[in-house]
């Protein structure tokens, strides 16, 4: 399988890859930034995502970059591929979104997506709201290091060992247990903007990349990696009063959904991934996926 190689500076550098070359940088050490071809800064957005980097030959290496760094984004890609369908759920100025705090995608079912790509296409109206992306065993430790301290006496977290090391020592599924104990203490002990206010802090104390949406970039986020598995949040930098204009997002699985020549999607798994991100009622929708044990 071909792999790319780059040398990574810390600005800008040129990465190899489906025998072209690539002007990226790393702006996190879980962070690749593809900002387009070398020699093309210039050319108005293409779609250099599909017809370059996820042509069939490509794809794999491209998906086990992803695996290997985390995050890799791609600015300045204007497509209309068909596959894209818009995020679900909205945030009102009471109860958080279940999509404000963090979570995997596809967190209730047996099977996760190996990783989902939100993208922010290139439209009229601008971005504001930030996704803040971060590593899921930083996040818990984050979320442990800035919870107040009659949180952290609360009856489901007291006498948990929740220090650095013990952190340290969990797998996946002990991580999301105690994620699942923190956020439900947090929206049951917090009002909305507490709450997110929390989620602020949370965001800087995992060194979460928030970066403001461009519009043509797509985030694939490594979703389900024995590696390095990352979550994702909606993440308001100012208090939430609503009525604010903002650019939508679309979403996919790519690598269960843009499928090869012969292979066939698996809808009964879309459907139960689609499934957890219905619109919200008051904030209960979907439980499960973000509030409880995953």
């Amino acid at each position: 399988m071909p792999s790319p190689t780059a040398h990574l500076a810390p600005s800008h550098s040129v990465m190899n890859f489906a025998q072209r070359q690539w002007r990226v940088r790393r702006p996190k050490p879980f962070v690749l930034v593809i900002e387009g071809e070398v020699g093309q800064e210039s050319q108005a957005p293409s779609d250099y995502l599909h017809e370059q980097l996820l042509l069939p030959e490509w794809r794999e290496a491209f998906y086990q970059l992803v695996d290997a760094t985390g995050l890799v984004v791609c600015l300045n890609v204007h497509t209309t591929h068909p596959s894209y369908r818009d995020v679900r759920g909205r945030s009102s100025k009471g109860r958080l979104s279940q999509g404000e705090y963090y979570h995997h995608d596809g967190c209730t079912g047996p099977v996760k997506p190996r990783f989902v790509e939100i993208r922010c296409p290139i439209q009229p109206q601008t971005r504001g709201v930030a996704t803040a992306v971060a590593p899921h065993r930083d996040v818990v430790k984050a979320m442990v290091q800035v919870l107040p301290a009659n949180l952290a006496a609360a009856p489901a977290l007291a006498g948990l060992d929740m220090s650095p090391e013990a952190i340290d020592q969990m797998d996946d599924a002990a991580l999301d247990q105690l994620q699942g104990l923190i956020t439900r203490t947090v929206r049951k002990k917090l009002n909305a903007e507490g709450a997110r206010s929390y989620f602020r802090q949370v965001d800087a104390a995992a060194n979460a990349y928030f970066e403001p949406w461009a519009l043509g970039e797509s985030r694939f986020i490594a979703n389900a990696n024995s590696r390095l598995t990352l979550q994702h949040r909606r993440a308001y930098q100012a208090p939430h009063t609503g009525g604010v204009a903002n650019g939508h997002l679309v979403k996919r699985w790519t690598n269960e959904e843009l499928l090869l020549p012969g292979q066939v999607v698996d809808q009964a798994l879309i459907a139960a991934l689609c499934s957890e991100e219905g619109d919200e009622v008051d904030g209960e929708q979907a439980e499960g996926c973000y509030l409880g044990s995953h």
